[in-house]
């Protein structure tokens, strides 16, 4: 094989509010603006080792096949999670032992305010 791949690099959400997307997410995850293509109606914000791309836009009609993204984090501790995102109307799931790129660990869900659901993952276990 000539490549191999090491992770992802960035996603693209299509969203119909950028301003009120980026608060959000700056809010509640403390995602930072890393920068700005106005030409584009494009903010990338900075995710652990990935980006975020943000930009202002309606889905298009063939969309809607993603299913969520999962962001690991540390440390995984439910309480903090909740009361970092309960004041800002989100409502989380229930924590449990799901499969992912480290193997098994707790996660839980969330949607962000246009609808895309979020799952954000501890370490395995």
């Amino acid at each position: 094989m000539t490549f191999h791949v090491e992770r992802i690099d960035h996603v693209v959400l299509r969203v119909r509010n950028l301003a009120a997307m980026v608060r959000f997410y700056e809010q509640a995850l403390d995602f930072k603006v890393e920068r700005t293509l106005e030409k584009l109606h494009l903010v990338q914000m900075r995710a652990g080792a990935s980006l975020l791309d943000l930009i202002q836009g309606e889905p298009p009609a063939t969309g809607g096949n993603m299913d969520h993204l999962c962001f690991r984090i540390e440390p995984f501790d439910r309480a903090r999670i909740v009361a970092r995102l309960s004041p800002l109307g989100i409502t989380v799931g229930e924590t449990v032992e799901r499969y992912g790129a480290e193997g098994n660990g707790p996660s839980v869900y969330f949607h962000d305010p246009e609808g895309n659901q979020i799952e954000l993952k501890g370490a395995a276990q």
